[in-house]
């Protein structure tokens, strides 16, 4: 991602989607451009219209956070908007290198420990670029056996857009999978030299119309809770509300906790369950009870325990 020219094309994506009135802003006469025009926003933002200009082409090599906050404010970013800006305009100094940046990424024992414990919750951890690090058994039943998959498409959008799975299992695909494309364009934006986020968007812009227009839209969206309905080809239908937990000692991780959001989803997810452990057995997809536990008397075949398939991914 070339982080000038995107930030160019967002700010001016932004200030053409503000109404002059919503504002506070008077509108006379016949206006030439749609939204805000440059030197209202740069009034706005108690900047000088010339700074806002260059701001805006991509020509300031730097601009300081308090600049950044009145800008975002003048044009109404919300959270998620705003993350995506500063992850845009500010220099990153201390900013991991290319060869930390594709370092192998192996899921917090903390995450795994939680998934291990969870027996009626749908749980798993998404990496960087939304890749599938890790999941348990009801996890893997209600989505997708993604440790079946080559690790290259190991990847929670990849297969949401491209697999004709997904398109029926959500019951509003296109919904969830828009927001998506905004979770990855706000990581494209942390990481704008990540090699496998710009071959992974290559790909989907080829191969997906739809991710083609959504792309292009850039909106951003971050992930944090809310609700989710399935249609399951061996339960049917599914109402989950869902939690999304950062890790303040690793952000580049999010494990994703499903909780029923009735008595009849929660007994199909029961069901699912006991499903999944007759048709495919035990098999989590994750670390092991020995790198969780280590090797203490009595934790090696603990019910709760996960069988180790895969310790993490290559990024």
């Amino acid at each position: 991602m070339d982080r000038h020219s995107e930030l160019s094309a967002f700010l001016r994506l932004k200030r053409a989607s503000i109404q002059p009135g919503d504002a506070g802003i008077g509108s006379w006469g016949r206006r030439r451009v749609s939204g805000l025009r440059r030197e209202e926003v740069a009034q706005l933002s108690g900047v000088s219209t010339d700074y806002y200009r260059r701001l805006e082409q991509g020509k300031l090599p730097s601009v300081s956070e308090s600049v950044l906050g009145t800008i975002a404010g003048a044009l109404q970013l919300d959270q998620a908007e705003r993350d995506y800006l500063f992850n845009l305009a500010r220099p990153r100094e201390g900013h991991r290198s290319d060869k930390a940046a594709v370092r192998r990424q192996s899921v917090r024992p903390e995450f795994g420990k939680m998934m291990a414990a969870m027996v009626d919750q749908p749980a798993f951890v998404l990496g960087r670029r939304m890749d599938f690090l890790a999941g348990n058994p009801l996890a893997l039943a209600l989505l997708t056996d993604f440790s079946a998959m080559p690790e290259e498409e190991q990847n929670m959008v990849r297969w949401m857009i491209l697999d004709p799975s997904a398109r029926t299992l959500y019951e509003e695909w296109a919904s969830v999978a828009e927001e998506m494309v905004g979770v990855l364009r706000a990581d494209a934006a942390r990481f704008p030299d990540d090699v496998q986020t710009a071959r992974l968007v290559g790909e989907l812009a080829m191969k997906s119309e739809e991710f083609r227009i959504w792309w292009a839209d850039r909106k951003v969206h971050e992930r944090t809770s809310g609700s989710k309905s399935f249609m399951h080809p061996v339960v049917g239908g599914l109402e989950i509300d869902y939690e999304a937990l950062n890790s303040a000692a690793d952000p580049d991780q999010v494990l994703f906790i499903y909780t029923a959001r009735n008595a009849a989803s929660l007994e199909r997810l029961r069901l699912l369950s006991s499903w999944s452990a007759d048709a495919v057995g035990p098999a989590r997809y994750g670390p092991g009870p020995q790198e969780l536990y280590g090797s203490e008397p009595g934790t090696g075949s603990s019910a709760a325990g996960v069988e180790r398939k895969a310790v993490g991914r290559a990024e």
